[in-house]
């Protein structure tokens, strides 16, 4: 196979309600991929028998893993992959047509670019998810390319780098995309930022879902040990810092309130700023409410992470005989290639 040759990989596991949304973005494709290499997981709501209905429209490659992981998956998806170049994507996204072609092209034009990192932008279909959407998900200007570490639901790279540094962590089954980019930055890898290599998702529709997502999140920090200064912040803000100055405030003097109001303030501008034009075109009222949404999203995110990364942590603690295992620079080892 010559190096022009792409191979999508996508994983998936009951989602043939969010799946064709995906497969119509890669019909839409200017630059058609090769082949589009899915593994599922074990779907049990008719996913498999929707992605059959297009294999006459994508050159699609399904394999069925009943019980896998999400790193497990795409480690099967490189695997079994035909091309020299992979472009990794999730299903519940959907694609611009120019998303293959941007994400792929500074692979073939400069030999010594190894990972591309796409990137992604909220779809909301409701005032709920544009709240979210504006307190989870980062704009554009708040990115640093240099810095920017990509998700799997838009990124491309090369195979043989996938190879060298062990795949994904196929004992992770959150934040493994992550764990993949550090090892690809501590093996020295080029990365390449590309903006318009658009993935488009719809972010959580309830304060359930999304509760439960950030749980998943943080335990897998916990298990890779991942962010230890960011989740200590985190436990010293609301444990410490916040509840010593309400009872400043009560025992001294109100003033202290204001403290705590400032520093509210400044944490809940990112999600504000981002929000401001993504409420063009909504009522007022709506405007109010997803106003309203953004800090119980923020606090109900934290609430989620605090419960999620210990648990993550005590799973690390009881397998720290197996470190050779655990460790994230890529010991343990993927599939071989077919």
């Amino acid at each position: 196979m010559s190096p022009s040759d792409i191979s999508v990989i996508v994983t998936v596991k009951n989602e043939a309600s969010s799946i064709g949304k995906l497969l119509d973005s890669l019909q839409a494709q200017t630059r058609p991929p090769s082949e589009v290499v899915i593994v599922d997981g074990g779907s049990t709501d008719g996913t498999v028998e929707y992605i059959n209905l297009y294999r006459d429209k994508l050159p699609i490659k399904l394999l069925v893993r009943e019980g896998s992981n999400i790193s497990q998956g795409r480690n099967e998806a490189v695997a079994a992959a035909s091309g020299e170049i992979i472009a990794s994507t999730d299903a519940g996204v959907r694609l611009v047509p120019q998303w293959l072609d941007e994400l792929t092209r500074p692979l073939e034009e400069d030999s010594s670019i190894i990972v591309v990192s796409g990137f992604f932008l909220p779809d909301p279909h409701t005032v709920f998810e544009v709240a979210m959407g504006a307190t989870v998900l980062p704009a554009l200007a708040d990115i640093k390319p240099e810095r920017f570490l990509p998700s799997s639901r838009s990124v491309a790279f090369r195979k043989v780098a996938w190879e060298k540094v062990g795949g994904y962590p196929n004992w992770l089954d959150y934040c493994e995309d992550l764990v993949f980019d550090f090892a690809l930055r501590d093996a020295g890898y080029r990365f390449f930022f590309a903006p318009r290599a658009l993935a488009y998702l719809r972010p959580r529709s309830s304060l359930r879902a999304f509760w439960r997502q950030y749980l998943h999140y943080a335990r897998g920090d916990g298990k890779a040990d991942l962010w230890r200064k960011r989740h200590a912040i985190r436990y010293l803000t609301y444990l410490l810092v916040a509840p010593l100055l309400i009872i400043m405030g009560l025992l001294h003097h109100p003033v202290w309130w204001l403290l705590l109001l400032a520093g509210m303030a400044v944490y809940l501008w990112p999600p504000y700023r981002r929000l401001w034009p993504m409420m063009r075109g909504l009522s007022w009222r709506d405007k109010a409410t997803a106003f309203l949404w953004v800090p119980v999203i923020r606090v109900g995110g934290d609430a989620a992470k605090m419960i999620g990364y210990p648990v993550g942590v005590l799973w690390r603690t009881r397998h720290r005989k197996h470190r050779l295992v655990l460790d994230h620079r890529g010991s343990h080892k993927p599939p071989k290639a077919r």
